[in-house]
């Protein structure tokens, strides 16, 4: 057996809020495989940082980047013109970008609802519809960003739920529908993941997290961009339209109390 199969199958690609956490490590790890990458964050001198750490290494895939904020479409159509231009091509979207805040139901106003479904489900939605033509130009691969809250709800996030909970929707549909395209469509569903947003909120930082332990709640972004790397091969041809949840230990196993 070879692992060939498990490289990253393609010469561009996109990652959505890539400034740092999940969406910088995918990047890092696409471009270690040869990867071209596009990395776009709202705040330019952000994601600076993240393309110059890559382009300065001895990663082969180059880095561009690219400000962008995913409920703008006049910048989300530019971020694609300038991945065109730049690399002549797209074969990967990762739909990174997200946001939330922690409310109960009767605390979220209306703006507050809006807003995160816009930056979580209809950016998702407008990155891969101005990415349509280029993706299908020979046949590309999108790995869309959901949750764990998606799938089983999040109490004080119902906004966020309900926001995640579309986007595995969208990929089910889309999953269907541009299969005869030629283009693949996935979500990952992680849980608990220690980024530096999860630290300042729960107070776990990465370093507290052993990848050798099973019986735990929480992940690390290098155990999501293994998924995503998974999901971007081709040892994922056979998998379409479909929503991993990548959550450590079974949940029906959680203590509700904790």
């Amino acid at each position: 057996m070879t692992t060939d199969q498990y490289r990253v199958d393609g010469d561009v690609a996109l990652i959505t809020g890539a400034s740092s956490g999940i969406g910088q490590t995918i990047a890092e790890r696409f471009a270690a495989d040869g990867v071209d990458v596009v990395i776009c964050s709202r705040e330019q001198d952000n994601v600076d940082t993240v393309a110059d750490r890559i382009n300065e290494s001895d990663r082969p895939g180059r880095a561009l980047a690219v400000e962008c904020d995913v409920t703008d479409n006049a910048a989300v159509e530019a971020m694609i013109e300038a991945t065109l231009e730049t690399f002549d091509g797209l074969d990967i979207l990762v739909n990174n970008a997200g946001a939330s805040f922690m409310a109960n139901f009767d605390g979220i106003s209306e703006n507050g609802w809006e807003t995160i479904v816009d930056i979580n489900l209809t950016g998702t939605y407008r990155c891969t519809h101005a990415a349509a033509d280029a993706l299908k130009d020979g046949g590309g691969i999108v790995v869309n960003l959901s949750s764990v809250a998606g799938i089983q709800g999040a109490p004080y996030m119902s906004h966020y739920a309900a926001a995640k909970s579309g986007v595995n929707a969208l990929t089910a549909s889309l999953g269907f529908e541009w299969a005869t395209e030629g283009v693949r469509v996935n979500a990952i569903a992680p849980g608990f993941v220690a980024t530096e947003g999860v630290e300042a909120q729960m107070g776990i930082a990465a370093e507290d997290v052993d990848r050798s332990e099973i019986n735990r709640r929480m992940g690390t972004v290098e155990e999501i961009a293994d998924v995503a790397q998974f999901l971007a091969s081709p040892a994922a041809s056979y998998i379409v339209g479909q929503t991993l949840e990548v959550a450590g230990k079974p949940a029906i196993m959680e203590d509700p109390n904790v």
